[in-house]
């Protein structure tokens, strides 16, 4: 089943198709553009000449869709992605129902929000059904490997506390309004722009950095949200677009009338989508970024830059122009004597390459670059079916591992904390 699917990931769940579902899709949602362009995207995806899908899309479109989806037990599985206003509702009404859900981030943008969560977790347990969210980046062979490296102490050392100043770890995303997806530009639903919709920076994307966070430095382990986090500060700030590129991104004329008290005297929209909080995990100071521009220059794509800073070497993945904007993984030596270093990362990165064939090693302007090969760098819209194949075989086996529920709790209490703290310091400052 598929509820309310305003937001584009919801089709791209069902680029391929899996031998564990049938080719029949309830769709349960309002009438309307959301809905239209979802069925479009499944419509392409049934209809095009290499590896068609068929999909068979069942559609509900009545205002009562919640209470027939939760009446009709159409299915054993729900795929929720759309506007992040109502999802945590949505979720917890179907934990409640008995059905497992598949359910893009974020699973809750307000510290209201997250406790009703909480609460959703909770029957998880009671009604032996799965929760899980759709962590594409967890799939991305760049941090994969930075992951693996990280269990080299040979190599990484330990990863260090560091400060405020300077974490022991950050990461940073920029994102794009106006994109292409699947080969066509994307064309997004005007809520996608209000953040009171979609959430906001920390609270939407920023879900992934903070879940690299945990999942590359602490891997395997069970956090406690209640002792293990602790945030020290957050802010936020806009993105201004211009009538014309607000056109150019949903393909109205002008602002809808909800979104007018964020557009200032000078006739932008503020978009409040730029965020940054730093905290700490069991000691270890982080910082996150997030930030959305209206377009990328002519040939680059979302970017990721992360650093992990250990005792003896650093992992840095970078995604800039000097990388033709391909995020590529380098290892800078701190400490060690350079032939002993390179000795032990070679050993290291053979290792590894019995999970990974074929990665290497280059020098590059003082760094070591790990290559890889294009057969393991499949793209974003890939890691969905990834993320989706991994979750079939969990509700297979019907549990997840033990350490991801008390991790997906830990992950929204930053981000919800986040929320909470950029909103009590009055650094608005609008940045384009």
């Amino acid at each position: 089943m598929t509820l309310d699917p305003g937001h584009f990931h919801a089709a791209l769940v069902q680029k391929l198709m899996y031998p564990q579902v049938g080719p029949s899709v309830h769709v349960y949602a309002p009438a309307g553009e959301d809905l239209t362009s979802h069925l479009g995207r499944i419509k392409d995806f049934n209809q095009r000449s290499d590896n068609p899908t068929h999909w068979e899309e069942i559609v509900y479109s009545q205002p009562d869709f919640l209470k027939r989806m939760l009446k009709d037990k159409a299915g054993n599985v729900v795929v929720i992605s759309g506007k992040n206003t109502r999802k945590t509702e949505y979720i917890e009404q179907s934990i409640k129902a008995g059905f497992n859900v598949l359910a893009d981030k974020p699973m809750a943008i307000t510290p209201q929000g997250f406790k009703l969560l909480r609460k959703a977790f909770a029957e998880v347990e009671k009604n032996k059904v799965l929760l899980y969210d759709i962590m594409t980046e967890r799939y991305e062979i760049t941090t994969i490997l930075q992951r693996e490296l990280t269990r080299s102490p040979e190599v990484f050392g330990s990863l260090q506390r560091g400060s405020n100043k300077e974490p022991g770890v950050e990461m940073e995303s920029v994102h794009y309004f106006f994109k292409d997806v699947a080969g066509k530009p994307l064309i997004r639903p005007a809520w996608f722009f209000d953040v009171r919709q979609e959430g906001e920076a920390i609270q939407d994307v920023g879900t992934h950095l903070i879940d690299l966070v945990q999942w590359e430095c602490f891997p395997e382990q069970k956090l406690d949200w209640r002792k293990d986090i602790k945030v020290a500060s957050a802010r936020r700030w806009a993105t201004k677009l211009t009538s014309a590129e607000f056109k150019r991104a949903t393909g109205l004329d002008e602002f809808p009338d909800y979104l007018k008290k964020d557009v200032g005297s000078d006739g932008n929209l503020n978009v409040f989508a730029n965020g940054e909080v730093i905290y700490t995990v069991r000691g270890v100071h982080a910082k996150v970024t997030a930030r959305w521009e209206f377009e990328a220059a002519p040939g680059a794509k979302d970017s990721h830059y992360s650093v992990l800073r250990g005792g003896r070497a650093n992992l840095i993945i970078k995604q800039g122009p000097e990388q033709q904007y391909l995020a590529t993984l380098y290892v800078e030596n701190k400490q060690d004597e350079q032939a002993t270093f390179e000795k032990a990362l070679r050993e290291a990165i053979k290792r590894i390459s019995t999970k990974y064939p074929g990665i290497d090693l280059k020098k590059s302007d003082g760094l070591w670059e790990v290559t890889i090969p294009e057969k393991f760098k499949v793209g974003h819209e890939a890691h969905f079916a990834q993320v989706t194949e991994s979750f079939l075989r969990y509700l297979e086996q019907g549990t997840l591992p033990d350490w991801e529920t008390p991790n997906m709790i830990a992950k929204y209490y930053t981000t919800t904390e986040a929320y909470r703290l950029s909103r009590a310091t009055s650094d608005e400052t609008l940045r384009r």
